[in-house]
């Protein structure tokens, strides 16, 4: 029961949480603001959208991906799971799966020069790893990175070559 002229305490509780989570979302605008590696307010995260160092489009079509897999220009990187990996991936293919990049990158990466065409690819069109991995790639210097979307579905679908095991 409240008197008159008295605010209930479960009013004054929620009254409260407004004000923290809008402060809270003040300081976390502001602070981002201020950051010079803030996250942008807008932006097209698609691996469509995004480019090279080279002014390529991240994303690489199937016919281009084949012209470095048959010449043996690229190295392709699979960002699927071992498990995935392991039932079928696209012939000559390293795992570097996204989630343990930091741990595997070093020994995968180990005889691919900076300058060395790569591919990362990853199942389903929805698949955000290969994408992922490519930031991440081309993070530590790789600026010849390109993203194969649904790229092991599509690389089967049309009969390519492909291999299964560890």
């Amino acid at each position: 029961m409240t008197q008159r002229g008295k605010t209930s305490p479960w009013r004054e509780a929620m009254g409260q949480g407004v004000v923290l989570v809008a402060a809270a979302c003040v300081l976390a605008a502001v602070s981002n603001g201020l950051r010079s590696d803030g996250i942008p307010w807008v932006g097209d995260w698609s691996a469509a959208s995004g480019t090279t160092e080279d002014g390529l489009a991240l994303e690489i079509s199937l016919e281009e991906a084949q012209i470095l897999f048959f010449t043996k220009e690229a190295v392709f990187l699979d960002a699927r799971s071992p498990d995935a990996y392991a039932r079928g991936h696209i012939e000559g293919a390293r795992n570097l799966p996204w989630v343990f990049f930091e741990e595997r990158a070093p020994t995968v990466l180990a005889d691919i020069s900076k300058e060395t065409p790569i591919v990362t690819y990853c199942d389903g069109e929805g698949c955000a790893l290969s994408t992922e991995l490519a930031v991440a790639l081309m993070a530590r210097g790789y600026d010849r990175v390109r993203v194969l979307a649904n790229g092991w579905s599509v690389w089967v679908e049309n009969g390519l070559p492909t291999a299964s095991g560890p």
